[in-house]
């Protein structure tokens, strides 16, 4: 019973807003398999990040930027990228905008969800701690998640320099994680008075990029054609 809860409180907070971002999705909704898929492979990356990022605390001389920017945001967003570039990018159903957040949105809270699981199991969490982390480290998983499919999204349907989006793709979620990695990793007491206001604008600003990244899908004129036929 113990082990049920534990798993259940570390797996809601991943789910619930996966289910969020699906139902997002307002013009031609991916199908779910595939969305379940890229959960499953932001579970499985967490194994190879946790490698590498051990190999960088032995190799390196370790501080709080490096720790922040390098070892820990910039080692899970780059395995992320990877993963959703050469796996989604090119997919056929990568077919709006939008689904670049909707993927990059999954293997993000993939990587939290099992992370999270970890964390209760091996520290014995109580429920206080679970909350604060539903509110903090997974929901900013699945911010930079919105940064990173955003701009994916935009690489693949604009005109222009796609490679200098998909750098940006890269960097911005890069940034913002390290930025809440360096917060938590040099403030002891005053933490949440930067974190929340981060949190804020990440919400803020995301919750804008998901209408733009809708508004430009190319189904959104056929779902009007539909609601004027009917």
């Amino acid at each position: 019973m113990l082990l049920l809860s534990v798993i259940s409180s570390a797996v809601a907070p991943g789910l619930a807003l996966l289910t969020f971002f699906y139902l997002k999705d307002k013009y031609d909704q991916e199908p779910l398999h595939m969305v379940v898929k890229v959960f499953l492979l932001g579970l499985l990356i967490v194994f190879p990040v946790m490698i590498i990022q051990r190999g960088l605390m032995l190799g390196l001389h370790s501080g709080p930027y490096v720790e922040s920017f390098l070892i820990s945001s910039g080692v899970e967003e780059c395995l992320k990228w990877f993963v959703l570039y050469h796996m989604i990018y090119n997919h056929t159903e990568f077919d709006e905008p939008y689904d670049g957040i909707l993927y990059a949105v999954a293997i993000s809270l993939g990587f939290a969800t099992i992370e999270n699981v970890m964390y209760a199991w091996y520290s014995h969490a109580s429920f206080g701690s679970m909350l604060l982390r539903a509110l903090l480290p997974v929901s900013g998983h699945a911010m930079f998640g919105v940064v990173m499919g955003y701009h994916m999204g935009r690489a693949k349907f604009s005109g222009g320099s796609r490679r200098g989006i998909l750098l940006v793709s890269l960097l911005l979620p890069w940034l913002w994680h390290g930025i809440y990695d360096f917060i938590l990793n040099t403030m002891t007491i005053y933490w949440i008075w930067f974190i929340v206001p981060l949190m804020a604008i990440l919400w803020y600003g995301n919750m804008g990029k998901v209408a733009r990244a809708n508004n430009r899908s190319p189904f959104r004129f056929l779902k009007r054609e539909e609601e004027v036929n009917l």
